[in-house]
């Protein structure tokens, strides 16, 4: 059946919720420069900071329909722009008015994106997008409507990551972007960009990618931007498109994304194929036989239990990841004007460059001798360069940056007046000790002493310390600049003071932070502890490594074995061998690994793709191998992650299952269509965590 659009607007308007945060449509007429005319300018905007951005529900959409109407019946008007509040244009949809629409909300929102967003581009006056920021799903889509796009050069995040929550591109994008760009673009932004763990592009990228027609610095990106649309209008800038190849290149890109859906999702994901399908049609599709399509394909997917578990992935992440469970109350938190770093290598150079970006505090490096303390302060300040090089910051800043990354030899000069100090030393318990005792020394009682160890005991390190209540475990994931999760680990004698402000440090440093019991090696890497002996187990009793991993496309982020080669065969030994001893009766140490850890190896993988013959050399040769099929393997795996999960909640390392999901899909690239673990076990049948 098809709808009105006054039959959308009256639907829309009835099943709007109080929950959504409203995007208003705001219009003003802008006389361009050059006797161009007049611009109907409709910045888009929620009334919140940059930290809650615009996105569209029902009740945004029609506000968007009314301000381009009077746009387009206003005869001074003589052409649209569509722009947002600083720093972003719009997030895409307001997902709780997919998840509480009623049986035909998708499809009401979907049809109602499509007629208005269509305006843009149909209504009978030119139209520019005008990207100045963050610009995802409908956000993204909303411009690419438009005659015309400019893009800030500084914009954080330009893409179309719907597959990654189990849906499709469905206002337009996915007919919009193949008939654009052509079909092997369409196919790295509708699909392989949000595989990999939701890969966005930055301003300048896009413009590169084609999804721009011209670039423009971000301090004043509208002027430029409307300056460069009125010598559009006036005929003095010509934009040319390449008309998008149609042949064997079209279906030779979609062929590449099944491979890629394969390798990814397993056939685990049903968005990436429906994805690849309206892509595929595209090719020939009229612009309302796509529109169509992406309706009908949202309204499909949006039955299904991928989307439902994408929906309480997302929001995890949107919500409980602002609001870590557990925390003491923000109020307690102590200021933190100077940081103390103990190690000079990689990991606390990268803590260095982290804690100065984000706190803009006096950061000390310490180590041994000179030399190394030197080459830690170097990396830090090479870093710099290439942000500033980049365009990331700017010449003032990096030179501020600089001057408050230093170095010392002597803990006693540099850490005396630190509030926060943490350790990045070798993972062994008798040299963290003695780095926490000859740091409490130096420092005052208030300090806090921060460890990113990744699996040894807090309340251990912390035993015979004078005030062992200031110890808390502040773990990081490699590389730090990038992963996004922080396990804050409370040691039996971590006071709340300490606690909060370890969690308003993370905060600060902008990752998610988490709540955790002290247990051996938290939560991400017991979890993939068990993952990877359950492995190890089943290929030491004959399964090849290549049928290992194969098994769980669609469940980790990337096979077993090339986890392990990514994370480094040494680290995980280290990492098993610490669960064997707290629980020798279900975390098993192959053999073969440690092997192959002996031999140096550190990769399963040689450069052709291929298990390397000296690595397969190291493997178990059992006098009976048994050789189970992928299903097999993925079923035993699940049930040994499915027991760790139970007794983990039962122990009390996490507040409850959601905390366990979300350090899944934000330290381990767990999926959103499978809500992280315990949604995928339960779906699998493997226990009831919810």
């Amino acid at each position: 059946m098809t709808r009105t659009i006054d039959e959308l607007l009256a639907r829309a308007q009835e099943i709007s919720s109080d929950a959504e945060r409203v995007t208003e449509a705001k219009l003003r007429r802008v006389t361009l420069p050059g006797d161009a005319g007049v611009l109907g300018l409709i910045t888009l905007d929620n009334g919140e900071d940059h930290t809650k951005p615009n996105t569209f529900g029902p009740r945004g959409l029609i506000s968007l329909n009314s301000a381009i109407d009077e746009a387009l019946a206003d005869e001074s008007v003589t052409a649209l722009g569509v722009t947002g509040k600083p720093f972003i244009l719009a997030a895409g949809a307001d997902l709780t008015s997919i998840a509480g629409g009623g049986e035909d909300g998708v499809r009401i929102v979907a049809e109602l994106g499509h007629a208005v967003f269509r305006k843009l581009g149909e209504g009978g006056k030119p139209s520019f997008g005008f990207v100045n920021g963050l610009a995802l799903g409908g956000g993204l889509e909303v411009a690419l409507h438009c005659t015309y796009r400019t893009v800030c050069d500084s914009a954080a995040a330009l893409g179309l990551p719907e597959v990654m929550l189990g849906l499709v591109p469905g206002w337009g994008g996915a007919w919009l972007v193949p008939n654009l760009l052509g079909a092997e673009a369409a196919v790295r932004l509708i699909l392989e960009n949000p595989l990999d763990n939701g890969r966005t592009l930055k301003g300048a990228e896009a413009y590169a990618f084609g999804l721009a027609d011209a670039v423009f610095e971000g301090a004043d990106f509208l002027e430029q931007s409307l300056v460069w649309a009125a010598a559009v209008l006036n005929g003095e800038v010509v934009v040319d498109r390449v008309q998008p190849d149609r042949g064997e290149a079209w279906d030779a890109a979609v062929a590449r994304g099944r491979s890629i859906a394969d390798q990814k999702t397993g056939g685990a994901a049903p968005a990436a194929y429906t994805a690849l399908d309206l892509v595929t049609a595209a090719r020939t599709a009229t612009r309302d036989e796509g529109f169509a399509a992406e309706d009908e394909a949202l309204t499909t997917l949006g039955r299904t239990p991928e989307l439902i578990a994408s929906l309480y992935s997302f929001d995890l992440v949107q919500k409980r990841a602002k609001r870590p469970a557990g925390a003491p109350d923000r109020s307690l938190a102590r200021p933190v004007t100077k940081v103390g770093i103990v190690g000079a290598g990689l990991m606390a150079s990268q803590l260095a460059l982290l804690f100065v970006r984000r706190l803009a505090v006096p950061v000390v490096l310490a180590d041994l001798d000179q030399e190394r303390v030197d080459k830690g302060v170097s990396y830090v300040h090479d870093e710099i360069d290439r942000l500033l090089l980049k365009g990331r910051i700017g010449h003032d800043k990096a030179n501020r940056f600089k001057a408050l990354v230093t170095g010392t030899v002597e803990k006693s000069d540099g850490f005396a007046d630190a509030d926060f100090v943490i350790e990045a030393v070798f993972e062994e318990m008798s040299v963290k000790k003695q780095v926490f005792a000859d740091v409490e020394k130096v420092v005052s009682p208030e300090a806090v002493l921060a460890t990113n160890t990744s699996s040894l005991s807090i309340t251990e390190m912390a035993a015979d310390l004078e005030h062992p209540e200031r110890v808390v475990g502040f773990h990081f994931f490699n590389p730090v600049a990038v992963m996004p999760l922080l396990e804050i680990v409370k040691g039996e004698q971590t006071d709340d003071a300490t606690l909060a402000t370890a969690f308003a440090t993370g905060k600060a440093l902008k990752k998610t932070t988490i709540l955790v019991k002290d247990s051996p090696s938290f939560i991400v890497n017991r979890l993939l502890g068990r993952f990877m002996g359950e492995v190890g187990r089943i290929v030491d009793e004959g399964t090849p490594v290549t049928v290992a991993d194969a098994a769980f496309a669609g469940v980790a982020p990337m096979p077993p074995y090339q986890l392990l080669s990514l994370v480094g065969p040494a680290i995980a030994l280290h990492n098993v061998e610490t669960l064997h001893r707290a629980f020798p009766d279900r975390f098993y140490v192959s053999p073969a690994l440690e092997r192959v850890v002996a031999a140096r190896k550190g990769s399963y993988y040689g450069p052709d793709g291929a298990v390397d013959p000296e690595v397969e050399a190291l493997l178990e040769k059992p006098a009976h191998p048994v050789e189970l099929p992928a299903a097999e393997v993925r079923t035993r795996v699940l049930s040994g992650l499915a027991e760790e999960a139970r007794l983990m909640l039962d122990e009390g390392v996490v507040t409850g299952p959601e905390d366990l999901d979300l350090a899944m899909i934000m330290g381990a690239g767990f999926s959103f269509w499978n809500g992280g673990l315990t949604m995928l076990l339960e779906r699998e049948g493997l226990g009831k965590f919810h």
